[in-house]
C-alpha cells in the first residue's frame, strides 16, 4: 500500500513539475511579446516624429500630425488669437494717441482722454487689438476693419445710441417720425454720427427702415440727404432745450462750478445755478445740467437736449451700456467717475422711453456763436460765479 501511495505521489509530482514548465515557458513567451510589441511601437514612434519634423520643413505639419493633436493645436492657436484680439468678443478696446500731450497706446478711456483734452489737433482712435493701435502711433495706416463688423447709430429714436444688433437698433426707430439712423463698420464712427446728432454730408437712413436681408419695414423714402438743423423749436411737441457746464480753475483746488439750462428767451424754466457738492468739475457741470433739463420736462413729453459737451451724450447715450455690465466699473476696474449722475440720467431716460417719449441729445460746437448754446453758457458761467459769493 505504501508503495502504492509513493507511486502515486511521483506521478503527481511529475504532473505539476510539468505544469510549472508549461507555466515558466508561458511567461517566458509572454515577455518576449511584450518587449517584442514595445520595440515595434518604439520604431513606430520614431517614424512618426521623422516624418513630423520633414512636415514641418515642408509645411505640411497638419497633414502629418494625428487628427486629435490637430484639433489640439488648432484650439490652442484660436485662443491665442482671441486674446489678441482682446477676447472671444472683442470687448477690450485699444486707445492709440498719435498727437497728443502723451502719445501711447492706452486701454482705458479715461487715461487715453487726459492724453488729448486741451491738445490742439490731438489724432486718437481706438482698435481692437494692439498691434492696430500700435502701427497706428506709428503713423502706420493698419488694416481695415473686417467687413462683417456692424454698427448700427440711431441720432434720433426712442432712444439714441450705438447698436451691434440691427434688431435693437430697429426697435428704438419703429413709430418715430423722421429716425436718423445709419450702419458703420466701425463704433468711432457710428458715435460720431450720434454725437453729430445725424449731421452728415453722406446718405442717411431717415423715416422707413430696410432689415438686413433687404426686405422692407414700412413704405417711404429710405435715403435723404440729412440738412443742418435749425436753431428753432423742433415742429410738434418735441421740447428744445440748450445745456451747459462751466468750471472756473476745473481740475485745481479751489475750482468752483455753475450750471445753465436755456428753454428761451424770458423762459421761466430757465436756470443758473452754482453746482452742488465738493467735486466742482465742467464734466459735473455738464452732467448736472442736462439731468436738470430732463427732470423739468414731463415725461411723457419728447426732449432734444443741445449740449456742446460730447462727454455727457457718450455717458448717456453709449458708454453706460458697457458700465453696466461690468458693475459701473471700466475697462482696467476703475469706479467710474460722476456714476451717481449718469445713474439718474439713464434712470430718467428710460422712464421717458416707457412713456412712448423721445429723448435725443444732439452735439454742437462751444463758443460758436450759435444762440442757444452761447446763452446756456452765460448761464452757467454765472452760476459758478453765484459760488464765490
Amino acid at each position: 500500500m505504501f508503495r502504492a501511495h509513493a507511486a502515486q505521489y511521483r506521478i503527481t509530482k511529475s504532473k505539476k513539475n510539468r505544469r510549472l514548465v508549461e507555466l515558466s515557458h508561458s511567461s517566458t513567451q509572454t515577455r518576449q511579446d511584450i518587449l517584442r510589441q514595445g520595440t515595434l511601437l518604439l520604431e513606430q514612434i520614431r517614424i512618426l516624429i521623422e516624418l513630423e519634423n520633414l512636415g514641418r520643413s515642408a509645411g505640411l505639419s497638419n497633414l502629418i500630425m494625428p487628427p486629435a493633436t490637430r484639433k489640439r493645436k488648432f484650439s490652442e492657436e484660436k485662443e491665442g488669437e482671441g486674446k489678441d484680439k482682446g477676447g472671444p468678443s472683442g470687448a477690450q478696446k485699444y486707445y492709440a494717441v498719435r498727437k497728443g500731450k502723451k502719445t501711447g497706446v492706452f486701454t482705458d478711456w479715461d487715461d487715453c482722454k487726459e492724453q488729448i483734452t486741451g491738445f490742439g489737433g490731438a489724432m486718437y482712435k481706438s482698435f481692437s487689438t494692439q498691434s492696430d493701435a500700435e502701427a497706428f502711433v506709428a503713423g502706420k495706416n493698419p488694416a481695415k476693419p473686417s467687413k462683417g463688423d456692424k454698427f448700427y447709430a440711431v441720432a434720433v429714436g426712442h432712444e439714441t445710441g450705438v447698436y451691434e444688433e440691427w434688431a435693437d437698433a430697429k426697435k428704438q426707430i419703429d413709430g418715430v417720425k423722421g429716425p436718423k439712423y445709419k450702419k458703420f463698420a466701425t463704433r468711432e464712427e457710428a458715435e460720431e454720427f450720434v454725437r453729430e446728432g445725424g449731421k452728415t454730408n453722406k446718405k442717411v437712413k431717415t423715416g422707413a427702415g430696410k432689415e438686413e436681408s433687404g426686405k422692407k419695414l414700412v413704405k417711404g423714402k429710405d435715403k435723404v440727404t440729412v440738412e443742418e438743423k435749425s436753431q428753432e423749436f423742433v415742429k410738434g411737441d418735441t421740447i428744445k432745450v440748450w445745456t451747459d457746464g462751466s468750471s472756473r480753475g476745473n481740475g485745481k483746488v479751489g475750482a468752483v462750478a455753475g450750471y445753465g439750462v436755456f428753454f428761451g428767451d424770458g423762459d421761466d424754466r430757465n436756470i443758473s445755478a452754482p453746482l452742488e457738492g465738493t467735486l466742482q468739475t465742467n464734466q459735473r457741470a455738464e452732467l448736472t445740467a442736462a439731468l436738470r433739463a430732463l427732470e423739468i420736462v414731463p415725461l411723457d413729453k419728447s426732449i432734444e437736449i443741445i449740449t456742446d459737451s460730447n462727454y455727457t451724450i457718450n455717458c448717456a447715450t453709449v458708454w453706460y451700456k458697457n458700465w453696466e455690465k461690468n458693475g459701473w466699473k471700466t475697462s482696467t476696474g476703475k469706479t467710474v467717475m460722476n456714476e451717481d449722475l449718469v445713474k439718474q440720467i439713464r434712470e430718467i431716460i428710460d422712464k421717458r422711453t416707457k412713456a412712448k417719449a423721445q429723448t435725443n441729445m444732439t452735439w454742437v460746437k462751444g463758443h460758436d456763436e450759435n444762440p442757444g448754446n452761447v446763452a446756456a453758457d452765460r448761464l452757467a458761467v454765472k452760476g459758478a460765479m453765484e459760488k464765490n459769493r
